[in-house]
């Protein structure tokens, strides 16, 4: 066929679907949208921190197997009045290392119940502690207790292996194709507490990624090295991630930096004058960095593009900054949007008023994320299911979404191409299938509905 004719044919079947998704998106009950959001293909996850991203459940059942190479790890189950010089807090279901747990004294080890030993209701209290899943819970709570209940456990490279392999499976299953995920292969432990080398990590994670079962999905992978934004040796920080990336490119495609916003240690600026010099001394790097995830107004985002960001994620507040806004329209720079984390973390209670419609219509690049959804028990279809059901998304601007997840993403550029590629001929697939009367036939029940979906969409 000739490739004029070919272009006027996908022309007018893409046409034709527009009304189609209409007519579904306007017909369609909760759960056959669902169903529809879920099957269909997207792009890549690019705001994914990857130890945040885990489900409970799924920790859950994988700590008891480490015990096979050493490990042991004990959760807090009670607080005893102990004769020692611990002021606390003491904080419910706090995970430790059996290393740390030897040092403790006998009065405060009975604090602690080994995990693969918990009964049936602490085992549900565990798995509550590590999740949003309450009313009143919000970003204090994310922060300042979920982050170091799951820190200890993030230090084992085995677990991170595995459950980031289950995590693939997950999202190739939504029908994502690429994860760019933040991890550091830092400070990672072994069963006597003592530390691998990054090395010794990474080799530790890319030997489980390279078996079969996750060789063999349709989904690849990339990572971002992170800097913790309000560290006093933030900038000794910087420079070291630089020179660890350019090491090992193949695998870490870009840095970020990420931390409280609200914490006006971390502000971007501090930042400024080591990113320059990390260039100068190493070249240019990708960066993606959290900016604008607030819930006051601010140069966050202005100040962010400042240090050099490539990508800014969040970027709530950058709807309060119209210099930014005109820079960024049709330009260079996404906006990484996370629509579940910026509601369970109050940055958004209301999703109805989130800027994220305005962005993408006014022409700022822009694609949905999951952010940390194993804290949320959330997925890529929950994104997808609020912008459809706030924002009447029409169908080009759903495609453009997934497009711009794999544009803007920092895989090398023979990746991004396969991603492409493989992206539109799955879109064209699904078009095709979706595009009749009997559409809903057509549909499968959800595979995987999130905790989240249940208590937001089906309660």
């Amino acid at each position: 066929m000739p490739i004029a004719l070919l272009l006027l044919t996908l022309t007018i079947q893409a046409q034709d679907f527009s009304a189609r998704w209409e007519m579904i998106r306007q017909q369609a009950t909760p759960a056959q949208l669902y169903s529809f959001l879920q099957a269909m293909p997207k792009g890549g996850d690019l705001h994914h921190h990857a130890s945040l991203s885990f489900y409970a459940t799924d920790v859950l059942a994988a700590v008891p197997r480490l015990a096979t190479l050493g490990y042991r790890y004990h959760t807090r189950t009670s607080v005893h009045q102990c004769p020692d010089n611990e002021n606390g807090p003491f904080l419910l279901y706090q995970n430790l290392h059996q290393a740390q747990h030897a040092k403790l004294s006998d009065c405060r080890k009975l604090d602690f119940t080994p995990i693969d030993q918990l009964t049936q209701a602490q085992r549900e209290a565990w798995l509550s502690a590590h999740i949003l899943d309450e009313a009143g819970e919000n970003r204090n709570e994310f922060f300042e207790e979920i982050v170091l209940r799951l820190t200890p456990l993030s230090r084992n490279p085995h677990l991170f292996a595995e459950l980031f392999a289950l995590n693939l499976k997950r999202f190739s299953a939504e029908g994502v194709r690429y994860i760019e995920a933040q991890w550091n292969p830092f400070l990672a432990e072994k069963p006597d507490g003592t530390q691998y080398t990054p090395n010794e990590t990474i080799a530790i994670v890319q030997t489980r990624l390279n078996q079969p079962d996750v060789t063999a999905l349709p989904i690849h992978y990339k990572f971002q090295l992170t800097v913790i934004r309000f560290r006093a040796d933030i900038d000794q920080q910087i420079l070291n991630l630089y020179e660890f990336a350019t090491k090992h490119r193949d695998l870490f495609v870009g840095i970020n930096a990420a931390g409280r916003e609200d914490n006006d240690k971390g502000h971007a600026l501090r930042m400024l004058t080591a990113f320059r010099e990390a260039r100068r001394r190493f070249g240019p790097l990708p960066m993606s960095i959290h900016a604008g995830e607030k819930d006051s107004p601010g140069p966050e985002v202005r100040n962010t593009l400042l240090l050099g960001a490539n990508r800014i994620g969040h970027g709530v507040n950058l709807i309060d900054d119209p210099e930014t806004m005109l820079l960024l329209r049709n330009g260079k720079n996404l906006v990484e949007i996370n629509l579940v984390s910026n509601r369970v973390l109050d940055y958004t209670p209301d999703l109805s008023k989130h800027p994220f419609p305005e962005y993408l219509r006014f022409g700022i690049p822009v694609c949905l994320n999951t952010d940390d959804r194993g804290s949320w028990d959330s997925n890529m279809t929950d994104d997808y299911m609020h912008a459809v059901q706030l924002f009447r998304l029409n169908w080009d601007e759903l495609k453009q979404l997934a497009r711009n997840s794999i544009q803007y993403s920092f895989a090398p550029v023979e990746l991004k191409q396969q991603l492409s590629n493989s992206y539109e001929q799955a879109i064209e697939q699904f078009e095709g299938k979706m595009n009749q009367e009997s559409w809903a036939s057509e549909l499968n029940p959800a595979k995987d509905i999130s905790g989240y979906a249940r208590r937001t969409f089906f309660h």
